[in-house]
């Protein structure tokens, strides 16, 4: 099968950061089943994963995590999907990723491809959705339900694959009042596109940005890229007893700015239910589904942003490449072989 890879972390505009080749095709036991890829799309994570994890030497590591295709065949113990079936998921960061023409996954971090979608519209979904429900629900313990909520959610990094879809959630299934931060002229209408009640600048301070807009209490935060440059002014600006939730890797963290307000900090990251094989694994399967059924009713879109053609290493660079930019939105997608 044709599958992108590489077998030294190297910068993205070298030659072998990333190359096509072929490997075989894998098999499925126990709980996996396998999936014909039919697109896939890019997250930030993929581009951390090539510069830090190098394979062993002469083999190749396959990047990649969200996918959407049709079930190609299943392991004995299966019992969630069959041949035929159109699934889209997110995959596990413990074994190879989704750039390859067939790839294995547990049935318990699938869902159900959402039936109004194309593939690339779906590949764009799952990690992010994924991590926007986990954050805004479980570690941040937002109310589902749209009685209104006297607090206001500060979402830092609105217009990324996480925000585009964190902003949808809260502003459709919670009654909270919903901020986002955003510094181009597309991105914060993208964010109001969305469904953001207001878009601040991140490049300036936010507590006079925020004090003018006259929101509820900024009870609710979700730091979704450059913590260690936002935190400060976050402990300052967050509501006492406020929650403070995170998914990047800050280089400076100092949670001590909390404590006089007794602020909860919370670390998100969706792998670590298939990680540590938690009894709880196949919430993300349901969690899955519950977006797909939004997406099917019209209360939820697709993040998709641009289509970078056919799933190979050229394209796979490109999208690599403006992910380190910075200037992405929304998400990244690349369809077919």
């Amino acid at each position: 099968m044709k599958a992108i890879g590489y077998q030294k972390s190297l910068p993205i505009d070298a030659a072998a950061s990333l190359v096509d080749f072929e490997t075989a095709k894998p098999e499925p036991t126990g709980r996996d089943i396998r999936v014909a890829v039919k697109a896939i799309s890019v997250n930030p994570v993929d581009t951390k994963v090539r510069k830090r994890a190098e394979p062993p030497e002469g083999e190749y590591k396959i990047l990649g995590f969200d996918a959407a295709g049709v079930v190609d065949a299943v392991g004995p113990d299966v019992t969630q999907f069959k041949p035929g079936d159109e699934v889209f998921y997110a995959g596990s960061n413990q074994r190879q990723g989704t750039n390859s023409e067939f790839h294995l996954v547990d049935e318990r971090i699938v869902g159900r491809k959402p039936r109004t979608l194309s593939f690339a519209q779906a590949a764009a979904l799952p990690l992010t959705s994924i991590t926007a429900w986990e954050l805004l629900f479980d570690r941040l313990g937002a109310v589902q339900g749209k009685s209104r909520d006297p607090r206001t959610l500060l979402v830092i990094g609105g217009a990324g694959g996480v925000g585009s879809i964190l902003i949808q959630l809260a502003r459709q299934l919670t009654g909270l009042t919903v901020v986002a931060t955003a510094n181009r002229p597309e991105s914060k209408q993208w964010c109001l596109d969305l469904g953001a009640h207001a878009v601040i600048d991140h490049s300036k301070p936010l507590k006079e940005q925020i004090a003018a807009l006259e929101v509820d209490p900024v009870g609710l935060v979700a730091s979704l890229t450059f913590t260690e440059q936002h935190y400060r002014d976050v402990a300052d600006i967050i509501a006492p007893q406020g929650r403070f939730g995170l998914i990047d890797d800050p280089a400076e963290f100092n949670i001590a700015v909390f404590k006089s307000k007794a602020v909860s900090i919370h670390w998100e990251l969706m792998f670590t239910r298939s990680t540590f094989q938690t009894p709880d694994m196949i919430e993300q399967s349901r969690l899955l589904n519950d977006v797909a059924d939004l997406i099917d009713e019209g209360v939820l879109r697709t993040t998709l942003d641009q289509s970078f053609g056919t799933i190979n290493a050229e394209n796979l660079k490109r999208a690599h490449a403006l992910l380190e930019s910075g200037k992405s939105r929304g998400k990244i997608v690349l369809e077919g072989w």
